[in-house]
């Protein structure tokens, strides 16, 4: 099963350099990071670089919680990623070293403004996911990602609805998430090219 989402995952990076894939993991995993994700402490997100990060929530306003690995649901899906790193590293040779990510929660009325994850002059982030856990989400409960082209055309507008996830390439998408009617819960991550 895993194989053949890899390879979906792989020829959507080839063919436009991102891809939305419903289903990717199990329904029974999706409710344990879901219910994990309501159980963890949370901080304000910050804006740039470690090295120069600071808090600005005019410009986000989500708050993140970063993943270990554990022996339940967080490692499961940290072994999904690791096995997806080694497929795209097989399959595009893209030398991804490791993947790193975090719960994400938007509370009402958050959002994130239009953005790169891939920082300037730094080529560490290569490629970015965004895997959905809310169970129930409609139009009118926004919180939607839109992703751009280089020219800021919108590419896609992506309803962040459960067990939908969403991989792109770090350096070519601007992107943002659009402000929440209700409480939205996302993994985020980053395959790096970097050291830890």
């Amino acid at each position: 099963m895993n194989q053949i989402v890899y390879e979906k995952i792989t020829i959507g990076l080839i063919d436009n350099g991102y891809i939305e894939v419903s289903n990717v993991l199990s329904q029974a995993l999706i409710l344990e990071l879901y219910e994990a994700s309501t159980l963890r402490t949370y901080s304000q997100a910050g804006i740039s670089s470690s090295v120069h990060q600071h808090l600005d929530s005019t410009r986000r306003s989500d708050k993140t919680s970063w993943l270990d690995t554990d022996e339940g649901a967080i490692g499961e899906y940290l072994e999904f990623c690791e096995g997806l790193k080694r497929y795209l590293n097989s399959s595009l040779y893209l030398g991804l070293s490791y993947y790193e990510a975090h719960f994400s929660i938007y509370e009402k009325g958050s959002f994130y403004e239009k953005h790169l994850d891939a920082f300037a002059g730094e080529k560490n982030r290569v490629i970015t996911t965004l895997l959905y856990l809310n169970e129930e989400w409609n139009d009118c409960d926004g919180g939607e990602l839109i992703i751009y082209d280089q020219d800021t055309n919108i590419v896609e507008k992506i309803i962040p609805k459960a067990n939908t996830m969403v991989i792109f390439l770090s350096d070519k998408f601007p992107h943002e998430v659009v402000k929440t009617n209700k409480k939205r819960h996302s993994i985020a991550g980053w395959f790096r090219v970097d050291k830890r």
